[in-house]
């Protein structure tokens, strides 16, 4: 039943955003809004619902198969520019990584939250599995990736639009290596050549997450005494 409801929401939200024409009108962001209000009106587990929506877990994996036909369009763009690629995804991946733990040292925040945020800009597996290595809460992780996601789903767009950047390179890869799937999910929509770009990054960025992240959490608590003084 559960499985029918949100398909029948999902399209529903979906036709009223395209209607809308407005970043906010996210279809992701409603339709979670609208489903946790239900289960909390009808006090229905979180469990319940999750076991009835197995299928709908189950297809993520053929649609992340799927984003490598876009990329496989793009491929002499990539072998031509792989080399700004490589530098884009690892600068994006240290920098996302290096300010957000930085800021979070700033306000005092406590270590395990700071490892939480690491690996805000990654996929949830990702982000869990290195949160957890590293000493933090995997749940907390996964709360991050959602609104980091949302964000860049939500207001990319409207930023490109206002600073002119226009090359589906560009915006493929600061999609992809901030916002991740969500991100990229938004360039399917857009652009199939932002979404080949945004795919490749998703890949990239989690890689060189799951690498750096450990050097970069180090360094950071190597300088927590200095930015707390």
């Amino acid at each position: 039943m559960w499985l029918l409801i949100t398909i029948v929401i999902f399209f529903a939200v979906r036709w009223l955003c395209q209607k809308c024409r407005t970043p906010l009108a996210n279809p992701l962001l409603i339709c979670v809004m609208i489903i946790i209000g239900i289960l909390l009106y009808f006090n229905v587990p979180y469990e319940t619902y999750a076991a009835d929506n197995q299928w709908v877990n189950f297809l993520l994996q053929p649609a992340v198969v799927a984003l490598a036909y876009p990329l496989y369009e793009q491929l002499p763009q990539i072998r031509a520019k792989w080399r700004i690629i490589l530098f884009a995804c690892v600068f994006g991946s240290v920098m996302s990584m290096l300010t957000t733990a930085l800021i979070a040292v700033l306000f005092h925040a406590d270590t395990p939250l700071i490892a939480a945020l690491l690996a805000k800009s990654v996929t949830t597996p990702i982000a869990m599995e290195v949160t957890s290595n590293l000493g933090g809460e995997p749940s907390i992780a996964a709360i991050l990736v959602l609104i980091v996601g949302l964000f860049g789903a939500i207001f990319a767009y409207p930023i490109y639009r206002l600073l002119h950047i226009t090359h589906p390179i560009a915006k493929g890869l600061t999609m992809g290596s901030i916002s991740h799937a969500l991100g990229t999910a938004s360039c399917v929509e857009n652009d199939p050549r932002d979404a080949a770009f945004s795919s490749l990054a998703l890949v990239l960025c989690g890689i060189i997450t799951s690498v750096l992240a450990p050097l970069v959490f180090a360094l950071v608590l190597w300088l927590s005494p200095l930015l707390t003084i």
